[in-house]
Protein backbone atom coordinates (compact mmCIF):
# COMPACT_ATOMS: atom_id res chain seq x y z
CA UNK A 1 0.00 0.00 0.00
CA UNK A 2 1.24 3.47 -0.82
CA UNK A 3 1.57 6.47 1.26
CA UNK A 4 -0.76 8.44 -1.19
CA UNK A 5 -3.70 6.01 -0.40
CA UNK A 6 -3.49 6.09 3.15
CA UNK A 7 -5.63 8.29 4.93
CA UNK A 8 -3.94 11.33 7.03
CA UNK A 9 -4.03 11.68 10.65
CA UNK A 10 -6.02 14.99 9.68
CA UNK A 11 -8.99 13.16 8.20
CA UNK A 12 -12.03 12.23 10.16
CA UNK A 13 -11.52 14.59 13.11
CA UNK A 14 -13.25 18.12 13.62
CA UNK A 15 -11.74 21.43 12.84
CA UNK A 16 -11.32 22.27 17.36
CA UNK A 17 -9.09 18.97 16.91
CA UNK A 18 -7.80 18.96 13.73
CA UNK A 19 -4.17 20.42 14.77
CA UNK A 20 -4.22 18.70 18.02
CA UNK A 21 -1.97 15.62 17.07
CA UNK A 22 -3.26 11.94 16.94
CA UNK A 23 -6.11 10.80 19.54
CA UNK A 24 -5.41 8.65 22.12
CA UNK A 25 -7.68 6.09 23.50
CA UNK A 26 -5.27 5.27 26.30
CA UNK A 27 -2.75 6.95 28.87
CA UNK A 28 0.85 6.35 28.12
CA UNK A 29 0.96 3.49 30.16
CA UNK A 30 -1.50 1.73 28.50
CA UNK A 31 -4.21 2.00 30.67
CA UNK A 32 -7.32 3.47 29.71
CA UNK A 33 -9.44 5.87 31.56
CA UNK A 34 -11.16 5.69 34.55
CA UNK A 35 -14.56 5.19 34.61
CA UNK A 36 -17.68 4.94 36.75
CA UNK A 37 -16.62 1.36 37.86
CA UNK A 38 -13.36 2.40 39.51
CA UNK A 39 -14.35 5.91 40.56
CA UNK A 40 -14.53 6.26 44.40
CA UNK A 41 -18.03 7.05 45.64
CA UNK A 42 -19.49 8.34 48.69
CA UNK A 43 -16.31 8.50 50.99
CA UNK A 44 -16.43 8.45 54.21
CA UNK A 45 -15.98 11.87 56.85
CA UNK A 46 -12.43 11.92 57.58
CA UNK A 47 -11.41 11.29 61.29
CA UNK A 48 -9.90 14.03 63.22
CA UNK A 49 -6.26 13.60 63.82
CA UNK A 50 -5.63 11.43 66.96
CA UNK A 51 -8.55 9.81 66.33
CA UNK A 52 -8.70 6.39 65.04
CA UNK A 53 -6.87 3.08 64.47
CA UNK A 54 -3.65 5.15 63.20
CA UNK A 55 -2.99 6.66 66.72
CA UNK A 56 0.43 7.18 67.92
CA UNK A 57 2.01 5.01 70.79
CA UNK A 58 2.63 7.91 72.51
CA UNK A 59 -1.16 9.00 72.26
CA UNK A 60 -2.06 5.14 73.29
CA UNK A 61 0.17 6.04 76.02
CA UNK A 62 -1.85 9.45 76.93
CA UNK A 63 -5.05 7.47 76.97
CA UNK A 64 -3.78 4.73 79.36
CA UNK A 65 -2.51 7.23 81.81
CA UNK A 66 -6.25 9.23 81.86
CA UNK A 67 -7.98 5.86 82.31
CA UNK A 68 -5.79 5.00 85.38
CA UNK A 69 -6.41 8.68 86.74
CA UNK A 70 -9.77 9.06 85.91
CA UNK A 71 -10.46 5.92 87.73
CA UNK A 72 -8.52 7.30 90.40
CA UNK A 73 -9.78 10.77 90.48
CA UNK A 74 -13.84 9.66 90.77
CA UNK A 75 -12.33 7.41 93.91
CA UNK A 76 -11.20 10.11 95.28
CA UNK A 77 -12.93 13.25 93.88
CA UNK A 78 -12.47 15.95 96.81
CA UNK A 79 -8.65 14.72 97.21
CA UNK A 80 -7.33 14.88 93.87
CA UNK A 81 -9.67 17.24 91.97
CA UNK A 82 -6.91 19.63 91.30
CA UNK A 83 -4.05 17.03 90.93
CA UNK A 84 -2.58 17.94 87.44
CA UNK A 85 -1.56 14.88 85.53
CA UNK A 86 1.26 14.71 83.06
CA UNK A 87 3.25 12.61 80.85
CA UNK A 88 6.70 13.31 79.47
CA UNK A 89 8.95 11.24 77.67
CA UNK A 90 12.13 10.99 79.77
CA UNK A 91 12.92 12.29 83.15
CA UNK A 92 16.32 14.45 83.39
CA UNK A 93 18.54 12.63 85.39
CA UNK A 94 22.10 13.04 85.84
CA UNK A 95 24.84 11.14 84.29
CA UNK A 96 25.85 8.71 87.12
CA UNK A 97 22.43 8.21 88.47
CA UNK A 98 21.69 4.70 89.21
CA UNK A 99 17.83 4.71 88.93
CA UNK A 100 15.87 6.31 86.64
CA UNK A 101 12.41 7.60 88.28
CA UNK A 102 8.94 5.98 86.31
CA UNK A 103 6.77 8.76 87.75
CA UNK A 104 7.50 11.44 89.96
CA UNK A 105 4.98 14.03 92.18
CA UNK A 106 5.37 17.16 92.48
CA UNK A 107 4.27 18.91 95.70
CA UNK A 108 1.96 21.92 95.82
CA UNK A 109 3.70 25.30 96.27
CA UNK A 110 1.65 27.79 97.69
CA UNK A 111 1.87 31.69 96.06
CA UNK A 112 4.17 33.91 97.16
CA UNK A 113 1.87 36.56 97.24
CA UNK A 114 -2.07 37.16 98.68
CA UNK A 115 -3.13 36.75 94.87
CA UNK A 116 -1.08 34.13 93.75
CA UNK A 117 -3.01 30.80 93.97
CA UNK A 118 0.25 28.98 93.63
CA UNK A 119 0.47 25.52 91.63
CA UNK A 120 -1.10 22.30 92.48
CA UNK A 121 0.56 19.55 93.15
CA UNK A 122 1.63 16.85 89.93
CA UNK A 123 2.22 13.73 89.17
CA UNK A 124 4.51 13.19 85.88
CA UNK A 125 4.54 9.99 84.41
CA UNK A 126 7.76 8.81 82.27
CA UNK A 127 6.39 7.23 79.10
CA UNK A 128 9.87 5.47 77.53
CA UNK A 129 11.29 4.21 81.08
CA UNK A 130 7.52 2.65 81.00
CA UNK A 131 7.17 1.07 78.19
CA UNK A 132 10.78 -0.41 78.15
CA UNK A 133 9.56 -2.49 81.03
CA UNK A 134 7.01 -4.01 79.39
CA UNK A 135 6.66 -6.71 77.05
CA UNK A 136 3.27 -6.05 76.13
CA UNK A 137 0.14 -3.48 76.26
CA UNK A 138 -1.59 -5.55 79.04
CA UNK A 139 1.92 -5.35 81.00
CA UNK A 140 2.40 -1.77 80.48
CA UNK A 141 -1.06 -0.59 81.65
CA UNK A 142 -0.93 -2.94 84.63
CA UNK A 143 2.84 -1.36 85.56
CA UNK A 144 1.28 2.07 84.30
CA UNK A 145 -1.70 1.54 87.33
CA UNK A 146 0.71 -0.03 89.96
CA UNK A 147 3.28 3.49 89.50
CA UNK A 148 0.45 5.96 89.62
CA UNK A 149 -1.56 4.12 92.39
CA UNK A 150 1.87 4.60 94.45
CA UNK A 151 2.25 8.45 93.69
CA UNK A 152 -1.28 8.97 94.52
CA UNK A 153 -0.78 7.22 97.18
CA UNK A 154 2.49 9.56 98.61
CA UNK A 155 0.43 12.51 97.78
CA UNK A 156 -2.60 11.17 100.09
CA UNK A 157 -0.26 9.99 102.73
CA UNK A 158 -1.90 6.31 102.56
CA UNK A 159 -1.04 3.00 102.07
CA UNK A 160 -1.76 1.90 98.27
CA UNK A 161 -3.83 -0.59 99.12
CA UNK A 162 -6.15 1.57 100.99
CA UNK A 163 -6.16 4.11 97.40
CA UNK A 164 -7.54 1.09 95.19
CA UNK A 165 -8.24 -1.88 96.08
CA UNK A 166 -7.03 -3.23 92.61
CA UNK A 167 -3.70 -2.30 93.24
CA UNK A 168 -1.06 -5.19 92.77
CA UNK A 169 2.45 -4.86 94.43
CA UNK A 170 2.98 -7.53 92.04
CA UNK A 171 3.41 -5.68 89.19
CA UNK A 172 6.74 -4.59 89.70
CA UNK A 173 9.31 -3.41 86.66
CA UNK A 174 11.36 -5.92 85.43
CA UNK A 175 15.03 -4.90 84.84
Amino acid sequence: MSSASRPSPAEGRTEATAGAGPVRRRNRHGRSGRGPAVLPGDLPAPLPLGRGPHRTRSERFDDLVLDVADALVERWTGELADVEWAVEDVPRVEADAAEVPLTRLLPAQPGEGPDEAGTPPRVVVFRRPLELRARDRDELAALLHTVVVERVAELLRLPPEDVDPAYDPGDEPRD
